[in-house]
């Protein structure tokens, strides 16, 4: 008796056993259906359901493992393409505006050169006080206010006011210098876009109006943007969007590459349950 009972609870378990695979193996064909459909987000959900809902079906869930990291690996060369497409486009309209300014790079100790507006470039601008804007080759745009005089003004800020009388003021410059040449006072202050009070901004939105430029520092002194170099900030900004946009999509192409070797290397590799 204690025989038949035994034989019978262990035919209930195998049967059990068999409608648990059965009703795992339905997941997982909708899953293949989906990835084969490429709708993967759907592929995902009915794998995990697997897991979930069915457990014990260790066969299954397998197979539901190799084919989520094929869901992974076809995700990953997607964005890729994705990625290489928006490179491609942002590349373009690069090639159209970088021509519009100019390069300043010494191959010898710079690996990064500077941007600046022709207007801008220093053998055009000695002897000048003025808000001089540059981007990196990467997208990390800057303003300098430069100052050049008789007398020190000691100068670590600048605020630059339109005629409605609104305004924008930088902090505390974290790079600033001063030096003298031939007698004459020069002090450089830097300002890195996002650090800067949003004057950069300020100075992009208002560029067509007059904006007065006042120095903040142990001397008072004041001078007005050129409609030129208000136009260089503008174009400058622009540049660095189109820059900073490439060193990201480089950034996340890497990173996709990266994910990607490492799912055909998990594909590569037998299969375990967890």
């Amino acid at each position: 008796m204690k025989k038949e009972l035994l034989l019978a609870c262990l035919c209930g378990l195998l049967v059990a056993c068999e409608n648990i695979e059965k009703k795992a193996a339905v997941q997982l064909q909708a899953a293949r259906t989906a990835y084969e459909n490429g709708d993967y987000n759907e592929a995902k959900l009915r794998i995990d359901s697997i897991k979930i809902l069915y457990p014990k079906a260790f066969d299954t869930r397998r197979e539901g493992q190799k084919l989520m990291l094929e869901v992974e690996l076809k995700e990953q060369e997607k964005t890729l393409a994705y990625l290489d497409s928006t490179l491609n486009g942002k590349q373009k309209e690069l090639d159209a505006l970088k021509g519009k300014f100019v390069l300043e790079k010494d191959t010898a100790y710079q690996q990064v050169g500077l941007y600046l507006h022709p207007s801008q470039v220093i053998e055009k601008n000695l002897h000048r006080s003025f808000l001089r804007f540059q981007v990196d080759e990467t997208g990390r745009m800057s303003m300098t206010s430069i100052y050049c005089g008789a007398n020190n003004i000691h100068h670590i800020a600048v605020k630059v006011t339109a005629p409605d009388g609104s305004f924008a003021e930088t902090p505390a410059s974290k790079d600033s210098y001063e030096t003298t040449d031939l007698g004459e006072k020069i002090e450089k202050a830097d300002y890195k876009l996002g650090e800067d009070g949003n004057v950069i901004g300020f100075i992009c939105m208002n560029r067509d109006k007059n904006l007065k430029v006042n120095y903040q520092g142990e001397r008072s002194y004041s001078t007005t943007m050129s409609a030129t170099d208000r136009q260089a900030a503008a174009g400058i900004y622009e540049l660095a969007q189109v820059l900073a946009a490439i060193t990201e999509i480089k950034q996340n192409i890497e990173e996709a590459n990266r994910k990607l070797e490492f799912v055909k290397h998990k594909l590569a590799q037998p299969r375990t349950e967890e």
